[in-house]
């Protein structure tokens, strides 16, 4: 990741990491159980769980990390017990909706499951490692400039992650339409959810915009990680409306079930986006960065357009 044996930042990213690490069961069962009740159209009870879970999380946060000067590793340790805390809420509001033992494990359709479930993990492997990779080239310019880009990044993710609410119900209503072959349905719900997308997006730029121009000490004091923070800011809001628009892209696909266009698409905008960090990050350091990941998403929307623009794939009734 490119921490320096020397440097301040690699005993806590190590601790840090490796409470993490314990955490991988909780989260992969608690995604799995919310694909579940978005399948039931249930997009309230997965909320509920999460927000009681983040609203713990940021209870036990400066009691862990200040009262217990636990420090990073108290941070950790308050994720990990929300993440658990959040798979509990759900496996039990689960169990009182289905039977989750299967009468047979034929039942299960494996080979179908697994066809599609590759192609996600492509896909997903393809996103975090552009984002992985940013971080580490950011990491190697040194303490200061990775706790302005960490701050800025964990904005920039959560703020464009708001947009993915749009994804989520767009999906469930065309992967309906789609089974009912309601096109007509499916082209108005996907019409909507990507104008809604552009609006978030917009709103979501202005926000920020202002709440980091003004908020950015309720992150830091540090001044030099402050100036940085405005260095980056342009970047973050003005990506905004892009990033809205990839993730509502990304849940209309999904409900169109275009697994395959997704995966191999996204691996393609990742060969680019990764080429174009390492150019840039040479080229501008920490500038350079911002500059590639707005081309990541700038890429990662052009390719949702262009399947429906083309009217390919699932949506070849488009030109009918």
């Amino acid at each position: 990741m490119g921490v320096r044996h020397g440097s301040k930042m690699l005993l806590p990213a190590h601790n840090y990491l490796t409470l993490r690490a314990l955490v991988a069961p909780a989260v992969l069962l608690s995604l799995s159980m919310q694909g579940v009740f978005r399948g039931f159209k249930d997009t309230k009870t997965p909320l509920y769980a999460t927000v009681i879970g983040d609203v713990a999380n940021i209870i036990l946060d400066p009691i862990l990390i200040f009262a217990c000067k636990l420090g990073v590793s108290g941070a950790a340790i308050a994720h990990v017990l929300s993440q658990y805390l959040i798979s509990i809420i759900l496996l039990v509001k689960l169990m009182h909706q289905v039977d989750l033992l299967p009468p047979s494990l034929k039942t299960l359709q494996f080979s179908r499951f697994l066809s599609n479930g590759f192609l996600l993990l492509f896909k997903v492997l393809a996103t975090t490692g552009c984002v992985t990779l940013a971080s580490s080239l950011a990491t190697r310019l040194g303490a200061t400039p990775m706790a302005a880009f960490q701050i800025c990044l964990q904005v920039w993710l959560t703020s464009s992650l708001l947009s993915d609410g749009l994804a989520v119900a767009g999906q469930a209503i065309i992967a309906t339409s789609f089974a009912e072959k309601n096109y007509e349905k499916a082209t108005s719900t996907a019409s909507r959810v990507l104008l809604m997308g552009c609006v978030v997006g917009v709103g979501l730029g202005i926000f920020i915009g202002l709440g980091l121009q003004f908020g950015s000490g309720v992150f830091t004091k540090d001044i030099n990680v402050k100036h940085i923070i405005t260095i980056g800011l342009p970047f973050v809001v003005g990506t905004q409306p892009i990033n809205s628009i990839a993730f509502v892209f990304d849940g209309v696909n999904f409900g169109a079930s275009d697994y395959t266009y997704s995966a191999y698409s996204m691996i393609l905008v990742a060969i680019g986006s990764i080429g174009s960090l390492f150019a840039l990050y040479r080229a501008a350091g920490f500038v350079g960065i911002w500059v590639a990941l707005s081309i990541f998403m700038g890429l990662r929307a052009i390719a949702g357009i262009w399947r429906i623009g083309t009217g390919t794939g699932p949506w070849s009734f488009l030109w009918k």
